[in-house]
């Protein structure tokens, strides 16, 4: 129970005054404690509406990286500009795989005349193989090749049918891993070092000539020789178009890098 307290030099009407101007102030106290109360549940809970939207970006973020990766994805690879699927080796054991496993009847087959260089292979799908196409095709053999890293434009580039590709070899010889005879005629084809990374609607690092990236990636940056590491570059790329950087490397060729400006 709270006490009264009265000072006996004031009246009555003085005593209760000064009761009252204290109760004023303690009405204000209170006030402002419930305000600031107020304040501090509203901040909270922006704070947890915060903590929702970084905790559903990171879950967007995660079902991302965990999305289904098509059979395709584990080779070089892009989708030309007329809609055509083009798979490249990365090394001798994807070449041979390439080749022998994912060639068939009427898909096109890409090279160079360069030591280590990739095969390219076309997927027709029962479709004609247009110029636009190949020329694309070749321009990736070419960037993709030993080419980019020695800083050539350009390199021996030729085209053949699958049934031109053996490991048939002659007496005495002997075909190594990733490596094939090519029989009958070579169409040789121009070509340059021509490079784009983008991201396409399925959230897929897409790496091939710029006409290509352009046709299916809404965001894309392209890439000429230079002196920077593919480490700096992934890094830039993330920035600007998104994906992980350790998909990025791995789409990029080997060899340095300097970002084209618009």
């Amino acid at each position: 129970m709270a006490r009264l307290v009265l000072e006996l030099t004031k009246s009555i009407d003085e005593n209760a005054a000064a009761y009252f101007e204290k109760a004023k102030k303690a009405k204000k106290k209170t006030e402002g404690a419930e305000k600031a109360l107020n304040e501090s549940l509203r901040k909270l809970h922006e704070l947890e509406l915060k903590k929702e939207k970084i905790t559903l970006e990171k879950s967007k973020q995660e079902k991302s990286r965990e999305r289904k990766h098509e059979w395709y994805e584990k080779f070089r690879w892009f989708i030309t500009s007329e809609g055509l699927l083009v798979i490249g080796g990365r090394d001798a054991t994807s070449n041979e795989i390439v080749v022998k496993k994912h060639t068939e009847a009427n898909d096109m087959v890409f090279h160079t005349d360069m030591a280590g260089s990739p095969f390219f292979v076309v997927k027709s799908e029962g479709k004609a193989i247009g110029e636009k196409t190949k020329e694309e095709a070749a321009d990736a053999t070419c960037t993709f090749s030993r080419a980019w890293k020695l800083g050539l434009q350009t390199s021996s580039v030729f085209y053949v049918n699958p049934e031109q590709v053996s490991k048939k070899t002659k007496a005495g010889e002997y075909m190594g891993k990733g490596a094939f005879m090519i029989y009958g005629k070579t169409n040789y084809i121009n070509n340059k070092a021509n490079l784009a990374v983008g991201i396409n609607a399925n959230n897929q690092i897409m790496a091939g000539p710029l006409d290509a990236i352009k046709a299916h990636c809404g965001k894309f940056v392209v890439l000429i020789q230079g002196s920077e590491k593919a480490s700096a570059v992934a890094k830039y790329l993330k920035h600007v178009i998104g994906g992980s950087v350790d998909e990025i490397i791995r789409a990029l060729p080997s060899g340095g890098f300097k970002v084209k400006k618009k």
